[in-house]
């Protein structure tokens, strides 16, 4: 590794009423795997970030961004669902009120409720979503986003608010890419310091190298920040151009009620929808009931992890039963590893949503962050159909 003779990113005083916590957990795993203390990347990072995206109180976006980039969040949206709720003043808190409690105030998936949540929420910052129209590896559309927090995620604690309006969801759709926006610029700063080993610092506090008319940051550090900052907008802003595709059904029957998909196999007359289903069942066995199980009873593998798990125990090798550092690891914020358990399609549960294209969308490409993989490739989109009308009929209560 390379010894950088000045500061990296620069540090300031937190003097602020609120700051953002930093990715504690990343850094720490980056000192077990390299073996060298991250306490000054960290420090600076924050000064970098509080720079361009300001804090949980009062948040700003980077000033040097053009064209569609400089438009990814409305800042005045931003700013009124941002901060502590206010009565006087409609939707200022927003999202405080109704999403820090499972999210935290940051959005690093620990607010007070998040160790009692199973799924645990969602940790904004390592930039995956669930439930989109793209595919994995792909952020979501700005619609995936107002989907999801006017429905809600059924089977979890994040249930639809009925008292929301458009524009409240609006705002909180720009503070959610805010908030993965700034924790994947965070993310990225802190895996680029592990190749500069930083001279100590003497000082109670870190030189602020990126205070006005120093030279180091400006000249140096500088054009590498706004390259993260502007290569994770320019993630959010292509996805438009990567939507997936529903296949067209055909001639196969999709619009069933979920009392025809019974009565279509409860029938001794051979139907195109009995037939759908017959042909899904096959499909299940080759492709689903390794996790799912043999009669989709969520029975199948489940010692796995989804990728907010995995993200920092898979790079240190970390043993989630016995292993020592995972308790270094949950002093900094990370929550026990808990398997993630396949769904029992009995229950007629669907986290992504229940309407026939949603589930073409999960089984057809995948859930991003969970060993649910896409099955593009391997059965044509006609055979995706034929599944859909199968995990449907499991959700029958006799089945």
């Amino acid at each position: 590794m390379a010894i950088a003779s000045v500061s990296w990113l620069g540090c300031a005083k937190q003097d602020k009423p609120l700051e953002f916590e930093p990715n504690l957990v990343h850094a720490y795993v980056s000192e077990l795997a390299i073996e060298y203390s991250m306490q000054q990347a960290l420090d600076e990072a924050q000064v970098a970030l509080s720079e361009f995206f300001g804090t949980p109180d009062e948040p700003k976006l980077p000033d040097f961004l053009e064209g569609p980039a400089a438009q990814l969040v409305n800042l005045q949206r931003l700013q009124v669902a941002a901060g502590p709720v206010v009565l006087e003043q409609p939707g200022r808190g927003l999202f405080r009120r109704h999403c820090a409690s499972c999210h935290g105030v940051t959005g690093n998936g620990r607010g007070p409720n998040a160790a009692i949540s199973n799924p645990y929420p969602r940790d904004f910052r390592l930039g995956k979503f669930k439930f989109k129209s793209t595919p994995v590896g792909v952020k979501p559309l700005r619609s995936d986003l107002i989907y999801t927090i006017s429905h809600g995620i059924a089977g979890t604690t994040m249930v639809p608010i009925k008292e929301l309006t458009d524009n409240d969801i609006e705002m909180l759709a720009d503070y959610v890419i805010y908030l993965s926006w700034r924790g994947e610029v965070e993310r990225a700063l802190l895996t680029a310091a592990e190749e500069i080993e930083f001279e100590s610092q003497d000082a109670d506090t870190v030189c602020n190298l990126y205070a006005p008319g120093s030279n180091g940051f400006e000249s140096e550090q500088l054009p590498r920040v706004r390259q993260i900052i502007t290569s994770v907008a320019d993630k959010w802003l292509s996805a438009t151009d990567q939507v997936l595709t529903v296949s067209d059904p055909g001639e196969i029957p999709i619009s069933a009620s979920l009392d025809q998909l019974h009565r279509a196999t409860q029938s001794e007359q051979d139907t195109p929808l009995a037939a759908s289903i017959e042909r899904g069942r096959e499909l299940f066995a080759q492709t689903c009931s390794k996790c799912h199980g043999p009669q989709g009873h969520g029975d199948g593998q489940n010692q796995d992890y989804d990728d907010w798990t995995k993200d920092w125990m898979a790079r240190i090798n970390l043993n989630p039963v016995s292993d020592q550092r995972l308790v270094g690891l949950m002093a900094r914020g990370a929550l026990p590893p808990r398997n993630i358990q396949p769904r029992d399609l009995r229950e007629g549960i669907y986290r992504g949503g229940s309407a026939p294209e949603k589930l073409y969308l999960r089984i057809a490409y995948g859930i991003e962050g969970t060993p649910m993989p896409s099955v593009e490739g391997v059965i044509s989109g006609q055979d995706v159909w034929h599944l859909v009308n199968f995990v449907r009929w499991l959700a029958e209560p006799d089945h």
